[in-house]
């Protein structure tokens, strides 16, 4: 059985043909322009949520740096949500490649620096485990003089963990392993 159709009628194209003789153009879909939309504002909270020294180091123009502004001091959520639908429509009339490139590069900074600081978590870890291969492993890539302290800051971390202590040392630890690793060895 065919399905009824919605509009009646002989459809094969034809009015697609008559509309691009007559020079009009259809532009993008309501779709696409919802998509394109949504990520204006995604972009907007972004710029909401960077601090304030980031915001102003960006060069925004004058009427998104506003908008932004007065979005960062709403704190109703509906005023909010209307606010950030604002700032899209501000942002359709900016060029916003530079800015998507300068959050782009800012997001990849903060994921280095994530990545950077669980190998330094794995490290605190097998260190506490007190793993010797680790040890090795480590000896190789730090200079030997910090190795000591390092050793000693372990032995205490372990002591803490046995005793059910704040984890004072396995911070320090940390905060060492972090000096350490970020240093080229000698």
């Amino acid at each position: 059985m065919a399905r009824k159709q919605a509009f009646p009628g002989r459809y094969d194209g034809q009015q697609d043909d008559e509309a691009a003789r007559e020079g009009f153009d259809a532009g993008p879909s309501k779709s696409e322009l919802k998509r394109q939309d949504q990520e204006l504002r995604a972009i907007g909270v972004e710029l909401v949520e960077l601090p304030l020294a980031e915001l102003e180091a960006m060069n925004l123009p004058e009427s998104l740096y506003d908008a932004v502004m007065a979005c960062r001091r709403i704190t109703a959520h509906g005023a909010r949500l209307r606010q950030e639908m604002f700032i899209a429509k501000v942002m359709r009339g900016v060029d916003v490649e530079p800015i998507r490139a300068t959050l782009e590069r800012r997001g990849e900074i903060d994921r280095q620096r994530t990545r950077r600081e669980h190998a330094i978590e794995q490290w605190r870890e097998r260190l506490i485990a007190d793993e010797p291969a680790a040890w090795t492993e480590l000896a190789a890539q730090i200079d030997p003089t910090g190795l000591q302290q390092i050793r000693s800051l372990a032995r205490q971390a372990r002591a803490e963990q046995a005793g059910a202590h704040p984890p004072a040392a396995a911070r320090q630890l940390f905060r060492r392993l972090r000096d350490a690793l970020e240093k080229p060895a000698i």
